[in-house]
């Protein structure tokens, strides 16, 4: 089992503040993240002025207005994220943000070194062939999609330049009810495209995350925010440091229990042996040249004596010696 990669999906939950943004970056390092994770785009070339909200968004912010009014208010500048990059720099976390336009991804390019494609871009065939010209590796999220619709957006980004592809599961829901995760998907996606999987996760808890890690998710990604009371259509369905820092803790110790997969007692298992097992041994006192028979012979522990998996070698034999009660039985 290799390490996961863990993206803290820090998304929008800055709420529009670079100073946020940063303290998003300090936790996610705290935590023991791999990346921070933001979302860049031009607000003009990402929504139209007729763009509805969707209903979790209403329900989280407890706002009705446009996405373009909503978004707004969350969107940071090309300058800030140019600050952000050389922050985690500084902090010692990798800078990582989805762009949701082709002025951002050109933006971006020169700031990392993979791309996270998100759920709705998988059908934006400009979009896609953009990304795909960097060659770059291509984490790529399929909330939302047909089986078809994946394959078409994998055909786009490898016929125009890139085949390193990480495939995450997702249901795109804030909070995603648990009913609907089906884990199980990620290994429909593997055996389907033949691609590493794994999951991007916006239920609420760790347990998904874990799970999903122990079904063999090679990436991670979730939502966190300093605090889920905030305003904003995300910070409901994220995790706050402290359940951040257990998730990553969580999934560390998951790696190490999933170990190897070939059958051996481990070395710690060894010494316990010989305590746990048992040997034949007499059930009765025997003298010696009496036959051993099941009714002067049985097994208990320790298992330093005769295998009990050779019980039918040892029946029918003469005792080599005298035996007290529950002394090893020899040969």
């Amino acid at each position: 089992m290799g390490k996961t990669l863990i993206i803290a999906e820090a998304g929008v939950n800055h709420n529009g503040s670079l100073e946020m943004a940063k303290k998003l970056v300090d936790a996610a390092k705290a935590c023991g993240a791999d990346i921070v994770k933001f979302q860049t785009a031009k607000l003009d070339s990402l929504v139209s002025k007729s763009a509805n909200m969707a209903d979790y968004q209403k329900k989280n912010t407890g706002v009705e207005e446009s996405q373009k009014e909503m978004l707004s208010k969350l969107l940071l500048d090309f300058d800030s994220f140019t600050e952000l990059a050389a922050y985690c720099k500084e902090v010692g976390i990798k800078f990582l943000s989805t762009p949701f336009d082709i002025e951002s991804i050109r933006f971006l390019n020169d700031m990392q070194d993979i791309w996270k494609v998100p759920s709705g871009e998988i059908t934006n065939y400009p979009y896609l062939v953009e990304i795909a010209k960097t060659k770059k590796k291509v984490i790529l999220s399929t909330g939302m999609a047909e089986m078809d619709e994946i394959k078409a957006a994998i055909d786009v980004l490898t016929g125009n330049g890139t085949d390193d592809i990480t495939i995450l599961h997702c249901t795109t829901e804030y909070p995603a009810p648990i009913k609907d995760v089906n884990l199980n998907v990620m290994k429909t996606l593997k055996d389907a495209f033949g691609y590493p999987v794994g999951y991007s996760d916006h239920t609420q808890g760790i347990e998904v995350d874990l799970a999903a890690v122990a079904l063999g998710a090679e990436v991670i990604e979730k939502h966190f925010t300093l605090d889920r009371n905030l305003p904003g259509p995300d910070h409901k369905a994220s995790l706050e440091p402290d359940e951040l820092k257990a998730m990553v803790d969580g999934i560390r110790k998951i790696e190490d229990a999933l170990g190897t997969a070939e059958k051996k007692p481990s070395d710690v298992e060894l010494k316990n042996r010989l305590v746990a097992r048992k040997s034949i041994v007499a059930k009765t006192a025997i003298k010696k040249g009496d036959i051993l028979t099941e009714e002067n012979i049985t097994t208990k522990r320790p298992g330093s004596g005769i295998n009990p998996m050779k019980w039918n070698e040892v029946i029918g034999t003469a005792a080599v010696r005298d035996f007290e009660e529950d002394e090893l039985i020899e040969l």
